[in-house]
């Protein structure tokens, strides 16, 4: 059941209980009953009728359920909880420190960060090197069994 809206009223039309007027250019107007359809010949304003609904819209008539309903906006609450493995208690720990306590942590990590760097790099460089002289040594025997010495044949023939 579909129902639809009168023109000037704005009320609700049940099926077979309105009046239709169609315009020469062939729009189509619904109206509920007389007292609609001579208001809107009449060229009356609807939002200047009181009993229309549009006039209640825009004078806020029956609205006093909405009043009522209206909900007060939840805010934020503020909450502190540890986060990344830490607890609350070594967070709050950390932020009440002396500054000069954490710069010397700082510089200690720092420090201790720098060594491993190195450390790291000397192994490296001592790994390249023992590389480097057995390649060396592989090269020279390689020369000297070339120059005749060693496994060599002597220049025969099979």
């Amino acid at each position: 059941m579909k129902l639809e809206l009168c023109h000037f009223s704005q009320q609700k039309i049940y099926p077979s209980k309105s009046r239709k007027y169609v315009r020469v250019d062939g729009k189509s107007f619904n109206f509920a009953n007389g007292k609609c359809s001579k208001s809107f010949f009449m060229r009356r304003n609807p939002r200047k009728t009181s009993w229309t609904v549009l006039y209640r819209r825009k004078h806020k008539k029956g609205i006093v359920e909405e009043v009522s309903r209206k909900r007060t906006s939840k805010k934020a609450v503020k909450f502190q909880r540890g986060f990344g493995g830490a607890t609350l208690e070594a967070i709050l720990m950390k932020r009440n420190q002396n500054p000069e306590v954490r710069k010397k942590q700082r510089e200690q990590a720092i420090k201790a960060a720098k060594e491993s760097a190195n450390t790291k790099k000397k192994t490296q460089q001592q790994k390249a090197t023992k590389v480097v002289q057995k390649s060396n040594q592989k090269q020279t025997k390689k020369s000297q069994a070339a120059k005749g010495g060693g496994l060599s044949r002597g220049g025969q023939k099979r």
